[in-house]
């Protein structure tokens, strides 16, 4: 057995973080989603991996790693922004299920989709040429690429709480979700807030595939794993909750890898016996509010 050093312990405390990063981006366009629209998006998960299937793409086509993190994202948050105007928005005011199931039935089109175009056995990938390497943190050498996933994900999560708390449009996104009819009431055309927000939660769920392409095998059954951690964090945050889920990815990440260190085989289970604790502590998740799926 591995002698468990502090060096080691601090190391791998880093790699969940750095692993967290990547479920806090799931999780914040999931809880986004939820909080402002009401709408529990089953197809997040083939998003994500949709996202991670660009990345590489656009990777090849350009040659730029940098191009392709800008492309993907407005990719990706374009066919979310056609997913809402002609799939989604018909189901508003049907209950939560409509939607849920209807994205649902999308993921497995989606999934196919990315059969069709690249084969099922996915396709390869690498760390960029600039992010290879490691740094010396004084505790040990950690790979620059999953820094860069911690700093990439800090950036996004300031920009959009910048956005949604400090700008007019994030003013109205805010109003919406809770009494859309007043808005509707003050000239404001709710429908194209309601696209805006389904468009920025693909749009994560792209960046986040696009980032995560590097660390894991890309294929199209990627995002069916991912969807279900997305979910025990978005659970386990709170849902609807935004800083909910970024606590809350950052936690699932450490406890998985530390798990990964102590205990290899329980590192699956260790997420959902996480979510049960919680669950039974606090019912609504940490930051969530009581009721919020009623």
């Amino acid at each position: 057995m591995t002698e468990i050093t502090p060096s080691l312990l601090a190391l791998q405390l880093m790699t969940g973080i750095a692993l967290g990063a990547v479920y806090a981006l799931l999780a914040l366009g999931l809880s986004l989603t939820f909080g402002m629209l009401t709408v529990v998006n089953f197809a997040h998960g083939a998003f994500f991996m949709v996202g991670a299937f660009l990345g590489v793409y656009f990777l090849g086509l350009t040659g730029n790693f940098w191009f392709s993190l800008i492309l993907t994202p407005l990719a990706v948050g374009g066919i979310g922004l056609v997913t809402e105007r002609f799939l989604v928005r018909p189901l508003y005011g049907r209950g939560i299920d409509y939607p849920l199931l209807l994205t649902f039935g999308l993921s497995y089109v989606m999934v196919e989709a990315m059969r069709v175009a690249f084969g099922i056995e996915g396709v390869p990938t690498s760390t960029p040429a600039e992010l290879r390497g490691a740094v010396d943190l004084g505790f040990g050498f950690f790979p620059k690429y999953r820094l860069f996933l911690i700093g990439a994900t800090a950036l996004v999560v300031v920009a959009l709480w910048l956005f949604i708390e400090k700008t007019r449009y994030g003013l109205i996104i805010r109003a919406g979700s809770r009494d859309a009819e007043i808005v509707r009431v003050l000239g404001i055309d709710i429908s194209r807030v309601w696209l805006l927000v389904f468009g920025i939660g693909c749009a994560i769920a792209g960046l986040s595939g696009v980032l995560a392409a590097p660390t894991r095998a890309v294929n199209p059954e990627m995002g069916i794993s991912v969807l279900a951690e997305s979910f025990v964090v978005t659970v386990v945050g709170g849902m609807g909750s935004l800083p909910g889920a970024v606590v809350a990815g950052l936690l699932v990440g450490v406890v998985f890898s530390l798990t990964s260190l102590f205990a290899p085989d329980l590192a699956e289970l260790s997420i959902f016996v996480l979510m049960a604790v919680v669950l039974l502590i606090r019912p609504q998740g940490l930051f969530g509010k009581p009721g919020a799926m009623g």
